[in-house]
Formats: C-alpha cells, structure tokens, sequence
C-alpha cells in the first residue's frame, strides 16, 4: 500500500511539471485534443464530400458541384493546421514581452525584431500563428484555383470536349487565373507575416517598369492571345492565311501561335503579329466564288456567240453543288472573243472545290465540241507592204505577208476537220 501511494505521489509530481508555462498534463491534453481534431476534422471533410455528391446527383444546379469540389480540394495540412489552432488554445501562453513599448517597437522593427523581444513561450504562441495564416491563405490558394476552373467551366459550357475553342479557352484562362490567384495568395502570406509589402509593391512597381519594357514584346502577345481568347478570329484547325503564311491553326499558346504549312513544315508565329495582321480565314468560308474565263475565236458566227453565255448558264446550274452568279461577252482581246462567267462552289472546302471546277470545265469541252465551238489560241499577224519605188528598187512586186504561229495554224487545221 506504501509502495502504491508512492507511486502515484510520483506520477502526480510527474504531471506537475512545468514546461513553458504548461504542466506536463496540460501538454498531454493538448497533444490529444490536437489528434483528436485532425481525425474529426478529416472525417468531416469525407462525410460533407459524401453528402454534397449525392446532393449534385439529385440537382440541377453545379453550385452543390463547386461546394464538393471546393471541399475535396481541401487539404491534410490545413486540416492539420486547424486541429493545431485548436489544440493550442488548452495550453497557457504569455504574449506579452518584457514591456509594451518594446513590443511596439517590435512590432515596426519586423519579424526577426518581434521575436527577439519576446520569451520563448511566447515565441511559440506567435510561430502557431504566423504558421496557421500561411497555411490559411495557402490553402485559400488552392480554392480560387478551384472557383477558376468553375468559372471556366460555366464560360465553355455546351462545347464538346473536341471543340478547339474549348483548348484555347481552357489553356488561356488558366494561365492568366493561375497567375492571379498566387499572386494574391503570395502577397497575402507576406502581409500575414508582417513583411513590409506596401513598400514591397513600390519596389516592384518601380522595377516592373523596367521588367515590362525589357518584356515587351512578351507582354505584348500575352495580351494578344487574350485578345484572341475573347475575339476568336481564328481556332485550333481553321485554315488561315497571314501575309505569304499558309496553314492551318494546330495549337495557341500563352505567347505564340503554331500552324501547320500546306508544305508541311510547323511556323510559329507570335500572337502580337497574328493580332496586328490581316487575316484570312479560309474555315469560315460558306462558298467559295469561281471566274471562268474564256477566249472564243473571231471566225465564230455572231448567233453562237449571242448563245455562248446561256450555254455556261446551262451548264453551271446542271453541275450539282454550284450557284450560278452571271456569264457575259466580255470584250475584244488580241487574238480571241472573251467571255466570262462567276459562279460559287457551295463546297468551301479546297479539294470539293476543284472537284466542281473540274467537273464545269469537263461539261464545257464536251459542249462546245458538240457546238463546234473553237476555242482561240495566240496568234499574231505581221503586214509587210511593198510599195511603188522601194519594189522597183527591190525587183520585188507589191504583196502582203501575213505570219501565223503554228498554233493558230493548228487550229485552223483542226477546225477544217470537225466542219
């Protein structure tokens, strides 16, 4: 019985031990409400998850959707942090320094400062705080990417997954809300901690000036591919032509933009340039407009020429995938009657477009040679006369010379022959 009064008169004294301010049995029930709340905490966190997906199966409404996204977002070490905050409030702590002016003074001098003027209890007590709003606006870091990519995701809403505008929403937005919401989470940590960031923001503002010239032309396709984002001139897969640039759009980045060349060979082009730029793009075509132009020869009777632009009128509306506009008797050329006709192709794309144009041309050749239409080649006559005194000199009689190609010759030739 002696042997267990001591023991247990041991065990007391052991528990009344003080360190930092705290007994050992404060310390102890400290470090179990700290265990206690990190496992109910994370418990919670599954439970409300749980709750909040089946609720989003049953609603409409993607607000039960962020509210579950923004809570699976939440991390082990803020749950950690929060069950420390919590924990620490059991135990006994001293803020105060050795005077309240030296505190004051501490206060402006800095952080190394603050701590210096303080005991060590107090330290501590301080380092759990500083701790828990890193932590808080860390964490805070990881729900305005999750509201980012929310906002994303209401902006693309409707578009499959396919969808090239998608890519582009999706890559730049993200960039630029990424690079928002850390910033704002960093400035946030350093006035957490007592860091001078309104002096640190003048220094930066005053350097950034410089930054931003010397990353001008950086910043400047940054802003153009928001430019782009928003206008849409172009997505990934349309066919453009920039300049002497053919090709078509394979990815847009924060900084440039990547075609693919009717060659075959990938250009890169900044965005600043592409914004800046004339551009055309073929994607967007509806149809496609075709001048047809064509030279008749001069021996043609005036009746077949008077029949030669309904003849293409014919022709065109017969040919499928065509809308006929006009034909004409143009004019006079050197060596032929010219007639034109303009008629679009309802097919944009540029292989289904020379498949019409091909097939009109075919149906021409095979009318006019029906008709016995010929069509004029390049000719050109030379008149040389000889006249009085320059032949009596020469012993040459008077005459007419006239030269032909042998082309027209040709022509003539095969001309005879369909007569």
């Amino acid at each position: 019985m002696f042997v267990l009064l001591q023991i247990e008169a041991k065990f007391v004294a052991f528990w009344e031990r003080v360190y930092l301010g705290n007994t050992y049995e404060r310390w102890a029930i400290a470090l179990a409400v700290l265990f206690v709340s990190f496992f109910a905490l994370g418990l919670l966190k599954r439970l409300v998850h749980r709750h909040l997906e089946r609720l989003a199966d049953r609603t409409e409404t993607d607000v039960d959707d962020l509210l579950a996204d923004l809570v699976q977002r939440t991390k082990r070490f803020f749950l950690f942090l929060c069950a420390l905050w919590i924990a620490h409030h059991t135990l006994d702590w001293s803020l105060a320094p050795q005077s309240a002016a030296e505190l004051e003074e501490a206060a402006g001098a800095g952080l190394q400062a603050k701590f210096a003027a303080l005991s060590t209890d107090s330290k501590i007590e301080l380092a759990i705080q500083y701790l828990w709003h890193a932590g808080f606006w860390l964490q805070a870091g990881f729900w305005g990417i999750g509201l980012v990519q929310y906002g994303i995701a209401r902006l693309i809403q409707g578009k499959s997954a396919d969808d090239p505008a998608r890519t582009m929403g999706v890559t730049v937005l993200s960039f630029i809300g990424n690079t928002i919401v850390w910033t704002v989470v960093l400035l946030s940590c350093l006035q957490a901690l007592n860091f001078p960031v309104t002096s640190l923001i003048a220094s930066l503002g005053v350097g950034g000036i410089a930054v931003a010239l010397a990353l001008q032309n950086v910043l400047g396709d940054l802003f153009a591919s928001i430019a782009i984002l928003l206008d849409k001139p172009f997505i990934v897969g349309d066919g453009i032509q920039v300049g002497e640039f053919v090709g078509t759009i394979e990815r847009i980045g924060v900084k440039t933009t990547r075609l693919r060349s009717l060659n075959g060979e990938e250009i890169v082009m900044g965005n600043n340039d592409l914004v800046s730029s004339r551009i055309r793009n073929f994607k967007r075509l509806n149809e496609r407009r075709i001048v047809l132009v064509l030279g008749i020869e001069y021996d043609t009777p005036v009746a077949m020429v008077e029949r030669i632009p309904s003849i293409l009128k014919e022709i065109i509306e017969n040919t499928p995938e065509t809308r006929f506009d006009r034909a004409h008797f143009k004019g006079f050329g050197d060596s032929a009657l010219q007639f034109e006709a303009v008629y679009f192709s309802l097919v944009p794309e540029y292989d289904a477009m020379m498949n019409v144009q091909q097939s009109v041309n075919l149906n021409i050749l095979k009318r006019f040679e029906t008709e016995h239409i010929a069509f004029a080649f390049p000719t050109q006559t030379v008149r040389h006369i000889v006249r009085g005194g320059e032949a009596a000199a020469t012993g040459v009689p008077e005459l007419d010379i006239q030269v032909q190609s042998v082309a027209a010759h040709a022509m003539k030739k095969h001309t005879q022959k369909l007569d």
